[in-house]
């Protein structure tokens, strides 16, 4: 895939996500998506930007230890039911979700996904077979 998602390991403490969300604004870098999971030592923040080169060398300036991992970006119907799907298609493959979140960017009645799947092929080629269209970078306006 061609979206690449920008992983960074963080402090559990108060200020660290407001740290590196000045960092990217300071640096005109619009997040595009943002999770965050945590443990009671550590949080692993994963987003989507719209430049990750860019941020990433931002990011290693500023100290942060961090990772680019290649995602699946696909778009679904924004209504109830939209993604149901998809995730029997994956339930039909036998494929588990690593993990999964949403883009804040919608489109023409289309919200985005973003899948961490562990064989991303296999998840492409069963995603083609039920006429899922995976997004692209130009599409969600990324660099």
């Amino acid at each position: 895939m061609n979206i690449h998602q920008i992983s960074i390991f963080l402090e559990n403490r108060a200020g660290q996500l407001a740290q590196v969300t000045r960092v990217l604004a300071d640096h005109g870098i619009d997040m595009r998506a943002i999770s965050i999971a945590e443990t009671s030592d550590y949080g692993v923040l994963r987003m989507i930007v719209d430049d990750a080169e860019k941020a990433t060398a931002i990011l290693l300036e500023n100290g942060y230890i961090l990772s680019m991992t290649p995602v699946t970006v696909i778009a679904v119907p924004d209504q109830a039911g939209g993604l149901a799907p998809v995730l029997e298609a994956l339930a039909e493959g036998n494929m588990d979700v690593e993990y999964m979140y949403s883009l804040f960017t919608h489109k023409e009645g289309m919200a985005y996904m973003v899948f961490r799947i562990a064989d991303e092929e296999k998840f492409a080629e069963l995603l083609a077979a039920h006429g899922v269209i995976l997004a692209d970078k130009e599409e969600l306006g990324l660099k």
